[in-house]
């Protein structure tokens, strides 16, 4: 059989094919992946790029849980959080609908965000629409207008513009999620449970934690869990935080029922235990709990509980922190990382037996299934011409002052990680700093 015409080709030595790193040629054209043959594989005479046995060529990453935050604020911006994304492995990322204004409840707010991404990202960029009450009887027409999904709270999401759903709410949300065969990402706390504790207030991390229990995660997934059997939906539980929800996602799964859920790097890097008072720049809601309750969190990854690790990339300026008070009452929760998440997720992951090909599944190939981008997240023949080459053994300290985020404030600084992004390739070329991406439309592309 004869090859495919190719018009370039990688020879890596190392690549992340098929499950299992192994020795491959990567012939590309017209930004896909044309074939992938033996190393020594003679494809045509095209130009090559040749690997060193330093790198290992992964699949871009897909990031499907990022508050970039605009228009509307100086938190974050599509051309500095894309530019993060792409420095750190990311190849496409899928944005947020709140902490932006407009939020994206309308199509029109939709518009307004594409407006503000249109020819500034770096990488794909797709859009989730948001669920709150105001908007049960209409969210539908966003599906129609193109986002890749839906998400909502129930609780409160620290923005009055985005309200949580009450469990009515959220399974008359979801009988419409069904319908339009979309799936529903849920910030899975509960209200009425986190509505029983006194909010936080003072520099105790300790007090912080509990004024967020396992209890309000517990009751929530429950909520969720329960609407999906009602209503056949598909659902996503994001930034799972405590472990005491697990065996209630393995049993659904078990059963059938359509859920999957996620965790976020700093909930398998860090420990309660470690956290000091005062230190506003670990605060997160969820929160991030304890060591023994981390360790079950990778249990659960390595059993397939939770299938993806994801950053939550929540970034805000650094006045909203109270960064000199030290006030977990006064401080905005959110833990910017975009761009250190592989290098993060990757120092723990090496530290407790786990190899490369398992971080691109958490990383690249579930959150494009959750995303329906059919046409990434693996490298094979037939997907997009993305990968990240990446030094599995480089160390490096985090400064957040070199970071491309729009504000330095990160809980990683100063931590030593293992794991540096060398170089990445967008659509079949290496991309660089003026690299733009497209905007993601329901799976589709449009030039951005």
């Amino acid at each position: 059989m004869t090859a495919p015409a190719v018009e370039h080709v990688i020879r890596a030595p190392r690549a992340v094919i098929d499950g299992e790193v192994r020795p491959a040629a990567i012939g590309l054209a017209g930004g896909m992946i044309r074939v992938v043959a033996e190393l020594d594989s003679h494809l045509g005479g095209a130009a090559e790029t040749v690997l060193g046995t330093d790198v290992v060529v992964l699949p871009g990453l897909v990031d499907t849980h990022v508050h970039i935050d605009d228009p509307g604020t100086d938190w974050e911006g599509f051309d500095s959080a894309t530019a993060a994304a792409l420095a750190g492995g990311i190849s496409t990322v899928v944005d947020m609908p709140l902490d932006c204004d407009p939020v994206t409840t309308t199509v029109a707010a939709l518009e307004v965000k594409r407006s503000a991404a249109h020819g500034v990202c770096h990488v794909d960029t797709g859009f989730w629409g948001g669920i709150v009450p105001d908007n049960l009887e209409s969210f539908g027409e966003l599906a129609g207008a193109g986002v890749l999904g839906f998400k909502c709270f129930l609780s409160e999401s620290g923005n009055a513009d985005f309200p949580p759903l009450d469990p009515d709410q959220l399974r008359a949300a979801m009988a419409v999620v069904a319908e339009l065969d979309s799936v529903l990402l849920v910030h899975a706390e509960s209200e009425r449970v986190l509505s029983d504790y006194p909010a936080p207030a003072g520099r105790s991390y300790g007090d912080f934690l509990r004024s967020r229990p396992d209890a309000a995660e517990r009751d929530a997934v429950r909520i969720v869990l329960d609407a999906v059997a009602d209503t056949g939906a598909r659902a996503h539980i994001v930034h799972v935080s405590s472990a005491e929800v697990l065996p209630m996602i393995a049993e659904a799964k078990a059963a059938g029922l359509l859920v999957t859920a996620e965790t976020c790097p700093h909930y398998l890097t860090f420990a309660a235990e470690a956290i000091p008072d005062g230190a506003t720049v670990f605060a997160a809601c969820p929160p991030i709990r304890g060591g023994d309750n981390r360790d079950l969190l990778w249990a659960a990854l390595a059993d397939g509980t939770l299938d993806m690790v994801v950053s939550d990339h929540s970034p805000c300026a650094p006045r909203h922190k109270d960064l000199a008070g030290g006030d977990f009452g006064r401080a905005f929760g959110g833990i910017s990382s975009l761009q250190i998440a592989l290098p993060a997720l990757w120092t723990q992951a090496r530290r407790l037996g786990f190899e490369i090909r398992d971080v691109c599944r958490w990383m690249a190939q579930a959150p494009a299934e959750l995303a329906g981008l059919t046409d990434r997240g693996v490298i094979a023949e037939g997907k997009r011409a993305d990968f990240c080459v990446f030094d599995p053994d480089a160390a490096w300290v985090v400064r957040g002052a070199e970071l491309r985020h729009r504000h330095p404030v990160t809980p990683y600084e100063g931590h030593s990680l293992t794991g540096a992004v060398r170089h990445m390739w967008r659509a079949g070329r290496v991309a660089g700093p003026d690299s733009r991406g497209d905007l993601l439309v329901a799976g589709l592309r449009e030039s951005a």
